[in-house]
């Protein structure tokens, strides 16, 4: 464990902040693996699948619903933009996805959903929250969940800044 200052003289980090960091790194790995194979469909790639649903998400308000790039998309999921155009690509294959012009750079194509696919990112959700709720019904006892939520409101706390 690191004792080292940490970039821009911050104090070290304590021996039991580092192993809370560990853990919970691993474990949120870990579960989000779980979650979206609990809800993966058999015709898409989990990288599909995760594309899928970053699409939803990056065009659910309304300043994005004329939809998002797969530069943004690339960027968001951590992977390169050739990666991305051939996930886009599958997935408008299979009629998930449509990409047109943007309106205001016709050099650019924006990505949405089709019907179809929001119903797919729709039933995907929905499966995800069943499966997590009978885990956590069948592994926990009701003080065990009231901890989740109360540790789940520090982790918020942190994605604040």
């Amino acid at each position: 464990m690191s004792t080292d200052p940490v970039p821009g003289g911050a104090p070290p980090s304590s021996p039991t902040a580092v192993q809370a960091s560990h853990e919970v790194r691993a474990v949120i790995s870990r579960l989000r693996r779980r979650i979206l194979a609990a809800s993966e469909a058999e015709d898409l790639t989990l990288g599909q699948s995760t594309a899928l649903a970053r699409v939803a998400r990056e065009t659910e308000t309304p300043a994005t619903a004329a939809g998002v790039t797969t530069s943004v998309l690339a960027a968001a999921e951590g992977v390169r933009h050739q990666s991305m155009t051939t996930t886009v690509a599958a997935l408008a294959a299979r009629g998930l996805v449509v990409r047109a012009p943007d309106p205001e750079d016709g050099r650019r194509l924006l990505v949405t959903l089709t019907p179809e696919g929001r119903r797919r990112v729709h039933e995907g959700r929905q499966a995800r929250t069943e499966w997590l709720a009978a885990r956590l019904q069948e592994e926990c006892t009701e003080e065990e969940l009231r901890a989740v939520i109360a540790a789940m409101s520090v982790l918020e706390r942190l994605t604040h800044d």
